[in-house]
């Protein structure tokens, strides 16, 4: 599949829409993890990723998808996150992954994902990291971390580099989400903000954009 198949198809489209990705990190145990995306698609979210840095992280991914796939409100987006080996990759492929997520860029792995029909979302942090994600076919490029430059970044970079969609994360809440899609970013991940909170921040989190795409 070529790269601009996959940034025009129902995956990345999905994401553009409801732009936001619940990045969901070594939750455990299983049953903590499930009640948690219960708890999220209550509150409106609809994708999520599961970092493979863990053993049982495709597991957890199966899991995930066979409580998605019992709820009502989808459809909903399953992804791959921390995926850094061709190995992770496969697994994630087997595991049923929508898409997958690298925190750096490697353009070998992206083009692999691209052969296989996989969304990929490679990280970066430079301009130069920026289009270099995007020449080797990222289907997104992730900002990361996206707190140390902040959104003004984001609607800097958009002026000469307008064709990488940009998703930041890492250090991103209810405060300053709407602020970096307002700059222009495609969605935002957000991780640690909602996994370590309380319900009602949570909530607060989702809720604060889901408005912020409304109004877009």
């Amino acid at each position: 599949m070529t790269s601009d198949a996959l940034r025009t198809g129902p995956v990345a489209n999905a994401i553009r829409q409801l732009r936001l990705i619940v990045v969901l990190r070594r939750v455990a145990p299983q049953a903590a993890l499930l009640d948690l995306v219960d708890e999220l698609v209550d509150a409106g979210a609809r994708i999520f990723e599961i970092t493979f840095d863990a053993p049982a992280a495709d597991a957890d991914l199966m899991a995930v998808r066979d409580r998605l796939s019992r709820r009502s409100g989808g459809p909903f987006l399953l992804g791959a996150g921390t995926v850094l080996r061709r190995g992770q990759l496969e697994a994630a492929r087997r595991a049923g992954a929508d898409f997958a997520v690298a925190p750096l860029l490697d353009p070998a792995l992206v083009g692999t994902a691209t052969e296989e029909g996989i969304p990929f979302i490679p990280g970066a942090f430079t301009p130069t990291e920026v289009a270099a994600a995007w020449a080797a076919g990222a289907t997104f490029v992730k900002l990361f971390p996206a707190s140390a430059v902040g959104p003004s970044f984001v609607r800097e970079l958009r002026g000469p580099l307008p064709g990488p969609e940009l998703i930041p994360t890492g250090g991103i809440d209810a405060s300053n989400a709407r602020a970096y899609l307002d700059a222009g970013a495609a969605a935002v991940g957000i991780g640690g903000a909602i996994t370590r909170a309380d319900a009602a921040t949570r909530l607060a989190i989702v809720r604060a954009v889901a408005q912020a795409g409304s109004a877009a």
